[in-house]
């Protein structure tokens, strides 16, 4: 009868045992279900914050070349229509010989005049979701011809897609970044653009033959890291190949977002 007892006693603290055992394994399973959702929403609030930080400071970047671009196309655009009004009614009441030279100077301020809405159309986010992409660049490119910045060349592959206005904006400082780069910096002769519409992205190529850099030297450039942040906001992978007296490649991937999203 002891025996049995005994036996009973000893199932009776096993089963106790394995219940706690159980008992704590569950409570450690949801312990770390619970803190690995609390860490996973924690870097999503990071991620949304981040975001919103990001698209804040673009949003302010763009609001102030907007205002740039209205000072640019009514004030000292103005000026000079009023520059260019004043010289040729000063050229009907001189002699011919200093009318003639007079005219050299009227075409500089109209050449200026040109030069600064140009400008201004690629400053101001309203215009270029207007005119698209493909025109951007073109305006840009065209601009850089005409100063003898470089020669430049466009290429565009594939049928052409319709691209979120939003995203264009973006995609469009990220290259307009890279112009940037080129003509403060590179020393380059030559500027190349292809832009290629496959099925479920654009694939955007730049191409300069300028100085090139170390990419180790500059990887926390804040050009580089201004265009990297740019491109993660439109799910862009981007890529950057360089070295010295070899020039500059970017590589930037955009994929195409369904209309469901």
């Amino acid at each position: 009868m002891l025996e049995k007892e005994q036996i009973l006693l000893i199932i009776y603290f096993t089963v106790i045992i394995l219940f706690f055992i159980i008992f704590g394994i569950i409570f450690f399973v949801a312990f770390q279900r619970r803190k690995n959702k609390l860490l996973f929403e924690k870097l999503k609030a990071q991620q949304r914050f981040d975001e919103e930080l990001q698209n804040s400071k673009i949003e302010i970047q763009e609001q102030t070349l907007k205002h740039v671009s209205w000072e640019l196309h009514d004030n000292i655009g103005q000026l000079l229509s009023t520059a260019v009004m004043q010289i040729n009614i000063l050229s009907t009441s001189i002699d011919d010989k200093t009318s003639e030279s007079l005219q050299d100077v009227r075409s500089l301020v109209g050449d200026s005049l040109q030069e600064i809405r140009n400008l201004s159309k690629t400053l101001n986010h309203e215009v270029i979701e207007n005119i698209g992409l493909e025109k951007s660049i073109n305006v840009e490119l065209t601009r850089f011809e005409k100063l003898n910045f470089l020669k430049t060349k466009l290429e565009v592959t594939g049928e052409t897609v319709y691209i979120n206005p939003k995203d264009e904006i973006i995609i469009y400082r990220i290259i307009q970044e890279f112009f940037s780069n080129t003509i403060k910096h590179a020393e380059a002769s030559n500027l190349f653009v292809n832009l290629d519409y496959k099925d479920q992205y654009l694939n955007i190529v730049i191409k300069d033959d300028g100085l090139g850099y170390d990419m180790d030297s500059v990887q926390a450039n804040s050009g580089l890291l201004n265009m990297k942040s740019r491109a993660a906001l439109v799910n862009a992978t981007l890529d950057v190949e360089t070295a010295p007296g070899k020039g500059v490649l970017l590589k930037l991937q955009y994929p195409f977002k369904n209309d469901s999203e």
